[in-house]
């Protein structure tokens, strides 16, 4: 397919980019490792190879309170200026440009030296900010100037200003955290006064050819948050003070609408970023659940923007962009918006990496897939996550691989997952794998249970199983039952449960199950803008952009159940503790806002035919359901591992068959993929 508005060069500021893909800027935790500039240079560098038009780093604070972190990235002195000559001269050797985010993070920071524009405690951090005195303001003007001085002096070919997601320039923007009565408070164009002149400093500080961004919010998605007509006004005004292209940022970190999770549908954000580019002369830069050149093509054809931003898809494929010049986009690893190894890593105290290419943020040290000096035939077992990650890697260092499964198609347990309302990204995962199987001519056998003893007969060299899981099955009484089901069987075939459903298990596996039998709805044949206008009705979006904020009066909207739902889980603490951090919180509140109850500190005492009995604070109760889904947890199918293994077999044991822990892709691709790289 052809993507020519994708791929057409781009001026802005008097650079022309050559073409309209941007590695949008995201916090990589690269800069807190040991030889942090190298891993820069190698992590952007890298992107700047696959073709990548322009990059942005991820944000460096302009003084020492606008580190979201202590010893977090600070870039305000001279001497610093050579170590980031490490980085844009990497990337300009690749052919790419660089630009350097700015970003000061006002009430977000986790430090005791936090400040805001005024002492409004952030929901999500504990810390209440220190004031900043009129004086103080100024000089923060200031040094953002010095910082972007800095930054052309480096060999940056320009810098974002970071003025979205809820930091300190959209904090100065609105009355939610703006109180003040002095200048740079009361009306709307007092409050746009920092970021204008933030603006209006660096723009007399640096050439005429040096790009000046900046990353404006859309949409706030908080109460008390700017308006669409606000957001115009502030557009219009960056545009006469000198910005040469707005990038757009989605909601405040702080925000109760999920703005990237798997469950937002592909460029649901449109509205509001079309709102910008109607009302200014200078380009726009669209960003968010932005992941396949299909739909970035679609954005910039239809005029909504004229460059997209795709952080987190460079991590899943940092040669996007080379594999769509080429005609190979069926190739392209698509991010699917899990933030499991990326957002969920960096809260967790982690470098970034990404679930669908744990090499991303390891360039330093696993610069690429060698070539294998010994041809070996490698057997593997199991086409799951696990055994097609491990079946590929092994190929593309030129070993001959035979990948066995007994099932009918490749995927495992992300066949299950696919099913699951929003994550229907998992039906790109296959495509992947599907054309890397066939890239690397893997001979792939279907329907096919091997033994131990067939596999010792066929002159396999060594032996990789990847035979996944088996559900645990917990002791209780009346298990056999024929209203219990396993959460194998609930995905299989949804339509033969009940509609009053126990769900015993509170995991990833039993929130899925609950996801999908609270919907109760096939979403195949379902246009893009249909799942994003029953997205944004759901969670409670104006999207005429008139309220503040941009938050519906009569809040979220879901629909009531297709089922009456119960969960359960022996623990007494709230269910849900085990998912992803940056996304359980919207599966709980979507499923709390459509009727599914739940029910911590649960001891199972037997099921028959009025339900399930169990136990709670030391009463026995009863839910009279028509089905019970066993959603207990899993065991390692590892078998055939064992019989190889007495059999004097060299095998290999990996994934869910190692350690079973819910739908660990994230650990089963990591797995596979070192397993490759030992053969």
């Amino acid at each position: 397919m052809n993507y020519p508005n994708l791929l057409q060069p781009l001026s802005v500021g008097g650079i022309t980019l050559k073409n309209r893909v941007m590695m949008g800027s995201m916090h990589s935790g690269l800069e807190l490792l040991d030889r942090p500039f190298e891993r820069l240079a190698a992590f952007y560098g890298e992107r700047a190879r696959g073709g990548v038009g322009l990059i942005v780093t991820g944000g460096y604070s302009p003084n020492e309170t606008g580190c979201i972190e202590e010893n977090g990235p600070l870039f305000n002195a001279r001497e610093q200026v050579a170590e980031h000559r490490i980085i844009t001269e990497r990337v300009h050797s690749e052919g790419s440009k660089i630009l350097l985010q700015i970003l000061h993070s006002g009430r977000y920071a986790k430090d005791d030296s936090i400040v805001g524009f005024s002492d409004v405690r952030s929901p999500i951090n504990k810390r209440i900010p220190r004031t900043l005195s009129s004086d103080e303001i100024e000089q923060y003007v200031e040094d953002y100037a010095h910082t972007a001085q800095l930054a052309c002096e480096a060999g940056y070919d320009g810098v974002e200003v970071m003025g979205s997601e809820g930091y300190l320039i959209t904090q100065a923007l609105v009355r939610r955290t703006n109180n003040r009565t002095d200048q740079w408070g009361g009306s709307y164009q007092n409050r746009m006064g920092f970021a204008l002149a933030i603006v209006e400093r660096i723009r007399g500080r640096v050439p005429s050819d040096f790009i000046l961004m900046f990353r404006i919010s859309a949409i706030d998605l908080v109460e008390g948050g700017s308006t669409g007509a606000e957001i115009v006004e502030l557009a219009q005004g960056l545009e006469q003070a000198g910005v040469d292209i707005l990038n757009t940022g989605i909601g405040w970190h702080e925000a109760r609408v999920p703005t990237i999770a798997y469950m937002v549908p592909r460029a649901a954000w449109r509205f509001a970023i079309r709102n910008i580019t109607n009302n200014v002369t200078i380009p726009v830069i669209a960003s968010n659940r932005i992941n396949t050149p299909q739909m970035a093509e679609d954005i910039i054809a239809s005029g909504d923007a004229q460059m997209v931003s795709m952080a987190r898809p460079m991590l899943a494929d940092p040669h996007f962009v080379s594999k769509v010049i080429a005609g190979r986009d069926r190739e392209i690893n698509t991010c699917i918006g899990c933030n499991q190894a990326c957002l969920d890593f960096i809260f967790t105290g982690r470098a970034t990496s990404c679930l669908v290419n744990p090499l991303a943020g390891r360039e330093l040290d696993d610069p690429e897939i060698k070539p294998t000096t010994a041809t070996k035939n490698i057997a593997v077992i199991g086409a799951g996550p696990a055994g097609m990650t491990a079946a590929c890697t092994a190929a593309q260092r030129g070993h001959r691989v035979t990948l066995f499964d007994a099932g009918s198609e490749i995927g495992g347990q992300l066949n299950l997952a696919k099913t699951i309302p929003g994550k229907m990204e998992f039906y790109e995962m296959l495509r992947y794998y599907r054309s890397q199987l066939d890239k690397y001519a893997i001979d792939v056998r279907l329907n096919t249970a091997v033994t131990a003893a067939a596999l010792t007969q066929q002159g396999f060299d060594e032996v990789i199983v990847a035979t996944g899981i088996e559900p645990r099955i917990p002791d209780i009484a009346g298990l056999e039952h024929p209203s219990v089901l396993t959460y194998l069987q609930a995905l299989g075939n949804p339509a033969a449960v009940g509609k009053r459903v126990a769900i015993l298990g509170a995991g990833g596996i039993g929130f899925d199950v609950a996801v999908l039998l609270s919907q109760d709805t096939h979403h195949d044949g379902i246009s893009a803008e249909q799942r994003s206008d029953a997205f944004l009705r759901h969670w409670g979006v104006d999207t005429s952009l008139a309220t503040p904020g941009a938050l519906a009066p009569d809040g979220p909207q879901f629909p009531r159940a297709a089922r009456d739902i119960f969960m359960l889980q022996r623990k007494p603490s709230a269910l849900g503790k085990s998912l992803g951090m940056t996304s359980g919180w919207a599966i709980r509140a979507e499923l709390a806002l459509s009727g599914t109850q739940f029910i911590a500190g649960a001891t199972y005492v037997k099921i028959d035919d009025a339900g399930l009995h169990y136990r709670s604070d030391g009463e026995e109760q009863l839910l009279a359901v028509d089905n019970i889904i066993i959603c207990t947890g899993q065991e390692p199918s590892n078998h055939l591992y064992r019989e190889l293994t007495d059999l004097g077999v060299n095998a290999h044991l990996i994934g869910g068959a190692r350690e079973a822990r819910e739908l660990d892709a994230l650990g089963a691709i990591e797995q596979g993929l070192q397993q490759g790289l030992a053969l």
